[in-house]
């Protein structure tokens, strides 16, 4: 079976992110929250069932039968949108559903509520690493995590970001300003901002008047419906604005020439994220994809990766370097935070930061530096 050096591929990978003219991108997912302490999407699913009252409980379950917590909610706007007075699916109402769908919301933000006791430390070198990073380009950021551990940490870190939003009580949403590019179109957001962009929504947007979404300055309240996951509901123009302009914006910043996309934290159990995904590391060919798994690679992805020689895949035990699927060989001088217990160890969001804050010197506020941590067993797979 073909080995691979995980040290060159680190070092590979750190001279790529040196070069300033690239156009850089970073996808998020669940396991950022996981590094600091927040729960994984199933983590979330008991939490939240455990927080409803014991009817809400039992008809969210029906729900979630053979399907996770987003297309829970999906499939709960569906029937909230479908039904006439008197109808029924699931035991419920389009009344019940639209209220069951709030409680469910209200339950996920207080879940994901930062605390005292939520670990900050990955994201500070995150967005230590993305304040010194100065590429030509604006650095963007995706996540379909909801929480709101990358906005504290780039506030920490004093990094100027845009999120699509204007304004700070009640930010309204700009779509001239998310798709403007620097250099080619007269409005745009000047270059050394970060973009952050929430494909999923988040915690902090709430519905006005049903109609459009606004960005508060702090979690939703208590009665107030969170604006997260979009649904595949049939919803008016208005309505979709946010979310449909987001993933365009993920879909054109994949398609710039040469582009590196770095993809971390994420199952790969979105399909239309994954086509987004995959369909632009096959037209782009001179641009790179770098996947870095936690653990075992998803099936779906090293299939792809084969075929695909510039979405370049790592997990914990192997990886699928240009095409090739191999084992890592085991370094001569292992170097914590890239490999430890006989294994890669770059898919750990926590050593990636780390690693990334790193490649630019960077230092966090309190003088503190990112030194090399190795794993945690935290229960990820």
């Amino acid at each position: 079976m073909p080995e691979h050096n995980p040290l060159r591929f680190a070092t590979a990978l750190s001279a790529k992110l040196a070069a300033r003219s690239r156009h850089v991108c970073v996808f998020l997912g669940a396991g950022v929250g996981c590094a600091c302490g927040l729960p994984d999407v199933h983590g979330l699913q008991k939490l939240v069932l455990s927080a409803l009252n014991p009817h809400d409980a039992e008809m969210l379950k029906l729900q979630l039968e053979k399907r996770n917590l987003e297309q829970a909610l999906s499939r709960l706007r569906r029937i909230a949108g479908l039904l006439t007075v008197g109808e029924l699916i699931d035991k419920l109402s389009s009344v019940q559903a639209t209220a069951l769908d709030t409680a469910v919301c209200q339950a996920i933000v207080k879940q994901l509520e930062i605390t005292s006791k939520t670990d900050l430390s990955s994201v500070s070198f995150f967005a230590s690493w993305a304040r010194g990073a100065r590429y030509h380009l604006p650095l963007e950021i995706f996540t379909v995590n909801y929480d709101l551990l990358l906005e504290t940490a780039l506030e920490k870190c004093r990094v100027p970001y845009f999120d699509g939003f204007v304004g700070t009580l009640r930010a309204r949403f700009h779509t001239e300003l998310v798709e403007g590019t620097v250099g080619k179109d007269e409005e745009h957001v000047p270059a050394f901002f970060v973009r952050l962009w929430k494909l999923h929504g988040s915690v902090n947007w709430v519905w006005e008047n049903q109609k459009t979404i606004v960005r508060l300055g702090r979690s939703v309240e208590t009665g107030m419906a969170a604006a997260i996951y979009p649904s595949d509901a049939k919803y008016d123009e208005s309505r979709r604005v946010p979310f449909v302009v987001l993933q365009d914006r993920f879909r054109r910043a994949m398609e710039e020439p040469e582009s590196l996309v770095i993809i971390a934290g994420y199952s790969f159990s979105d399909d239309h994220l994954n086509e987004l995904i995959f369909g632009a590391a096959g037209r782009r060919q001179r641009s790179e994809f770098v996947a870095l798994c936690y653990s075992e690679i998803p099936e779906i992805l090293a299939n792809r990766a084969v075929n695909t020689p510039n979405l370049q895949v790592a997990g914990a035990k192997e990886a699928v370097l240009g095409g090739v699927r191999g084992a890592w060989k085991a370094p001569d001088n292992a170097q914590p935070g890239l490999w430890d217990k006989g294994q890669f160890v770059l898919g750990d969001f926590q050593n990636l930061a780390a690693y990334l804050a790193r490649s630019t010197g960077a230092e966090l506020a309190g003088g503190e530096s990112p030194s090399a941590s190795g794993t945690r067993d935290n229960g990820r797979t």
